[in-house]
């Protein structure tokens, strides 16, 4: 049997049985993954406009940092162990890929930014503008200079444990293995603590995208499409799904002979992604705000167009349009653009193998099949992205640029 006897038969089985090919696939799941630290910062402040610079340190941290989980009420209390007006408290639950060293090193140049005057000879405690200390680094235990997690004196001051026990009140101390709660029934630190009124703002606020119920992200190999996506998922608790490449046994055969596996590897593709996306987004999740995917289901005609002949991609786009009425579309379709140059260092980078020999001429063909796919798209639903230059996985300013515009 010929090759296009052979794609008939698909084809017609397929019409028949409504894709019953999808029964080759595996059950699709979605998955979160979540690179983030949780650390919990206490700050304080007892000059000046005492709210304004907490509001200043809370707005640097999310900026420098990572995202604010939550942030405490803000309390008021006396000055501990030395004579000075009374200081202004408050706990940030901060997730973030920094390590606590990294952390310690950023939030003493916020300190520093925000006029707190460097640290003197002089022994006991001073007033200051703005204070910042890491309390816990997630559950681990470790002394380094100028640096002890957790804090070696938060177990017995009230100022912290208080707004402490208010954004996680499950917090375990790794060293003394008691609930926060019970530290604070124990504590003999007899400071008056007033809650204020006037609570700090969140600056995640800028940055909503409840709004938008699903996100496709795209781009070329290489691009970051699944490091963008999936640090919006983890900061605002969306519901991720991920293309499941390295599921497909075609795929490293597609690079060493791509006219013998180019079609069946499209064809797999094309039922993983209608499966995927047309189960995972129709599910409703009570607990996810929305969902955030790192590909768009026309990928699959973008990419057929450039590996498959004439005749195959024909047939192809046929059952492509048949399964794409039934999908879900995005309320907004990010495309990353990156230089050709830029997405071979990536490609090394990440150092699969099958993908050691893409040519550059084979990502310009993708680039420009996703150029002409956009172009046919209503423009207030597309965000181009260009991310040749910047680095939204190490720089946290890069990475909420990148938010501003898919929000814009």
């Amino acid at each position: 049997m010929g090759a296009a006897s052979k794609v008939l038969v698909c084809s017609t089985k397929i019409l028949e049985s409504r894709f019953v090919f999808l029964n080759f696939v595996l059950k699709p799941k979605f998955q979160i993954i979540n690179h983030n630290n949780n650390i919990y910062l206490s700050l304080g402040s007892n000059l000046g406009n005492r709210f304004q610079y907490l509001q200043q340190a809370v707005d640097a941290i999310f900026t420098e940092i990572g995202t604010l989980h939550k942030i405490s009420s803000v309390y008021e209390t006396p000055a501990l162990g030395f004579d000075g007006d009374p200081f202004l408290n408050c706990v940030l639950w901060v997730r973030s890929s920094l390590t606590a060293r990294q952390t310690l090193k950023i939030t003493q140049k916020i300190e520093k930014q925000l006029g707190r005057e460097q640290k003197t000879t002089t022994v006991g405690y001073a007033s200051r503008v703005i204070d910042i200390d890491i309390v816990l680094y997630n559950t681990e235990i470790f002394t380094e200079k100028n640096l002890e997690i957790p804090h070696p004196r938060f177990h017995s001051r009230a100022f912290v444990l208080q707004p402490l026990a208010e954004v996680n009140p499950q917090l375990v101390h790794p060293v003394l293995q008691q609930n926060v709660i019970k530290l604070l029934a124990k504590t003999k630190d007899g400071g008056a603590i007033t809650k204020q009124s006037k609570w700090l703002r969140n600056p995640r606020q800028d940055y909503d995208i409840s709004k938008l119920n699903y996100i496709a992200i795209e781009g070329n190999i290489g691009a970051g499409k699944t490091s963008l996506a999936t640090k919006i998922a983890t900061d605002f608790n969306a519901k991720l799904i991920l293309e499941r490449f390295k599921d497909n046994p075609f795929l490293p055969k597609f690079y060493e002979d791509q006219s013998r596996y180019a079609f069946p590897l499209e064809m797999s593709f094309l039922a993983d992604r209608y499966q995927q996306l047309l189960e995972d987004i129709k599910q409703f999740d009570l607990f996810k705000e929305c969902v955030v995917a790192d590909y768009d289901a026309y990928k699959s005609l973008i990419f057929a167009k450039v590996t498959l002949a004439a005749e195959e991609f024909n047939l192809y786009k046929k059952l492509f349009n048949l399964m794409h009425k039934e999908l879900p579309k995005p309320d907004v379709y990010v495309y990353l653009y990156q230089n050709t140059e830029r997405l071979l260092e990536n490609i090394q980078k990440r150092g699969r193998k099958y993908e050691k020999g893409i040519a550059p001429a084979y990502l310009n063909k993708i680039n420009e099949g996703y150029l002409q796919f956009i172009k046919t798209q209503p423009q207030e639903k597309v965000k181009i992205i260009d991310v040749s230059e910047i680095d939204f996985v190490k720089n946290r300013k890069d990475y909420l640029a990148v938010l501003k515009q898919l929000l814009s």
